[in-house]
């Protein structure tokens, strides 16, 4: 399964997203030069729709051509979380589920977990309770009809899901825990590393990548600790420690030096690719050393480095797949023939209120695949920069093809 994912480690989060701009993965406002290898596009996206008030689009999930929801957040002189549904016919502005309670809060977040079947789940915004703190979050299910409470929900502190099935459910509970869901109860299970992300390449084939602290490589000559990238397999019995690769600058080792791994992407055939950093606290030393950052996929049995990819597709992270290559953040495209291709996209019609002179930046948050088809639903918003009235269009967009 291949998604969106967010990078635990506050560290790596900074170095990552660095690449196309903090918050938004999706997005081609990065400022990012084009390549002379990146080739003119044979994929653009066109507006499904753009809804009318000022705001955007966190999450989508599309179960079905007629089937298909997305949730956002209107900030017209208030800040108000929403959803949205397309039935095949129109988009439509949908009350949040009952079980999520008052819906005083950010955007819900919606969970694939299993053919045609959605979880949604709160994300609370109350004094004293964090933005992400999972373990206060209500959730909801959708039966393809009506909404009601999931029965046995997640436990407390529950990140993001990744399911093979209804029955076959992982995620992460804390840094050294998963939970695994087989469609009565939740168990869950120590992990032998610290885990920023977790992805599920089939039933019994799950990895968690993360870091150690402990371990070959973790010292420095002065003594100092020096992280290293960790990754773990579920095997269908137990987590067990996989050898992955050290990173460790040159002498003299920077400040404050931490490597490991923040991203774990599971590809169509089983592949598992790996994204990561090693960086140092900055500022101290004179001349720098660059970051590094860390791309392993998994070669048989043992971890190898990604074979380079050209000019701005070089440092994205997959977020799709299809018959021909792999989508990556920032609206870019990888060809399997190793073409490096920047997706276009159309400029908002001037009725929404956006000039003809106005900057205008799609950034999607998600983007899916719709499900027996080779047709791709994302959802965002356009950023539309223009003197005395900026403001966001919340957009669900379609890919269009040569």
């Amino acid at each position: 399964m291949i998604r969106y994912g967010g990078v635990a480690c506050a560290a790596l989060a900074a170095c990552l997203l660095t690449v196309t701009g903090c918050g938004a993965k999706g997005g081609d406002g990065d400022g990012a030069p084009a390549s002379p290898k990146a080739q003119k596009a044979d994929l653009s996206w066109k507006f499904e729709h753009i809804a009318d008030f000022n705001g955007e689009l966190t999450d989508v999930a599309v179960l079905a051509e007629d089937d298909i929801w997305a949730a956002g957040a209107e900030n017209d002189g208030g800040y108000a979380s929403l959803l949205l549904h397309y039935d095949g016919t129109r988009w439509t502005r949908e009350p949040l589920p009952d079980a999520l309670g008052d819906g005083d809060g950010y955007p819900p977040v919606l969970e694939e977990v299993g053919d045609k079947a959605l979880w949604m789940r709160s994300r609370p915004r109350r004094e004293g309770v964090p933005q992400e703190d999972a373990a206060a979050a209500k959730w909801a299910q959708w039966d393809g009809a009506h909404w009601a409470a999931v029965p046995n929900p997640p436990p407390g502190g529950a990140g993001e899901l990744e399911a093979t099935a209804t029955d076959d459910i992982w995620t992460l509970t804390g840094e050294r825990t998963a939970a695994h869901f087989d469609g009565t109860r939740w168990t869950t299970t120590r992990l032998p590393y610290r885990a920023a992300d977790l992805a599920a390449a089939g039933p019994d084939d799950v990895w968690a990548v993360g870091s150690r602290s402990t371990g070959p490589g973790t010292e420095t000559a002065h003594g100092e600790r020096y992280d290293q990238p960790a990754s773990m397999h579920w095997d269908g019995t137990s987590w067990k420690p996989v050898d992955t690769p050290q990173a460790r600058f040159e002498e003299p080792i920077p400040p404050e030096p931490a490597a490991g791994l923040g991203q774990v992407v599971a590809l169509e055939g089983g592949e598992v690719r790996a994204y990561g950093t090693n960086s140092f606290n900055h500022g101290e030393v004179d001349p720098e050393p660059e970051d590094q950052y860390i791309r392993l996929r998994r070669d048989g049995a043992k971890w190898v480095d990604q074979e380079p990819a050209p000019g701005a597709c070089a440092l994205r992270v997959p977020v799709g797949q299809d018959s021909g290559g792999l989508f990556l953040e920032g609206n870019w495209y990888l060809t399997d023939s190793g073409r490096c291709v920047k997706i276009t996209r159309k400029r908002l019609p001037l009725s929404t209120g956006a000039r003809k002179a106005s900057n205008q930046q799609l950034w999607l948050k998600e983007i899916h695949r719709i499900p027996g088809t080779d047709e791709w639903i994302g959802a965002g918003k356009v950023e539309v920069s223009q003197s005395g009235d900026p403001f966001g269009a919340p957009v669900v967009v379609r890919l269009e093809r040569g």
